[in-house]
């Protein structure tokens, strides 16, 4: 425990404080809110899956999953996010050996396959609107586009959040700051993946079945 002293003020009234602060780890408190905020989007996301469970059966006399899907296409995207996470799990690797240039690389290749899973996931949105399945056509392509748009817009955030870290690297390099960043945006990305999987399985896989 840290000591304590006791020491008047100019008005004669007593005042303690320490002679020793406590020692706190430097960016501990940006984890703890970083992880918070994880819990928060996992929240989010399991509203979005509850609500997709209980509407996504309700087709309004309108096209179903088997009639709207194309699952080679979307076992691609898959692929495309499955290979972000590994190539990011490469960049990691090489900021802990200080590499910053194959940090760079692997990142850059990060955010090239996140491109590829937007794009196609762009694609799939403006053929099933092509088609007359938009979001007002029915309960189940309502919270279709709500759950699979939500988790696009993570990826969309993750990307710009990758190109500015990769500019901050580049200027600072791999400092403290910087990799204390990057493996926050780490989290971050895998945490999208394990969640795409859910939509891939509860979504593509169990819609195809019904």
């Amino acid at each position: 425990m840290a000591d304590t002293s006791l020491t008047m003020t100019q008005s004669g009234a007593p005042r303690f404080h320490l002679e020793e602060e406590h020692h706190h780890a430097e960016g501990g408190s940006t984890m703890l809110g970083f992880w918070i905020y994880l819990m928060s989007d996992c929240l989010i996301f399991a509203i979005l899956f509850a609500c997709y469970g209980v509407l996504g059966g309700n087709y309004a006399a309108g096209p179903s999953p088997r009639d709207l899907f194309d699952l080679p296409l979307v076992a691609l995207n898959t692929t495309m996010l499955l290979f972000s996470s590994i190539t990011y799990g490469f960049a990691m690797l090489a900021m802990e050996k200080g590499a910053i240039g194959r940090t760079q690389g692997w990142l850059a290749i990060t955010g090239l396959f996140g491109a590829a899973f937007l794009g196609i996931e762009l694609y799939e949105f403006a053929h099933l609107i092509h088609e007359g399945a938009t979001p007002q056509r029915s309960a189940f392509l309502s919270s279709f586009f709500t759950l699979v748009g939500t988790h696009g817009l993570h990826v969309t955030f993750g990307i710009v959040w990758l190109v500015t870290l990769m500019v901050q690297v580049a200027r600072r390099g791999l400092v403290p700051a910087n990799r204390r960043r990057l493996m926050c945006l780490s989290l971050f990305w895998h945490f999208l993946d394990v969640i795409w999987i859910g939509v891939f399985t509860f979504v593509y896989l169990m819609g195809m079945l019904r």
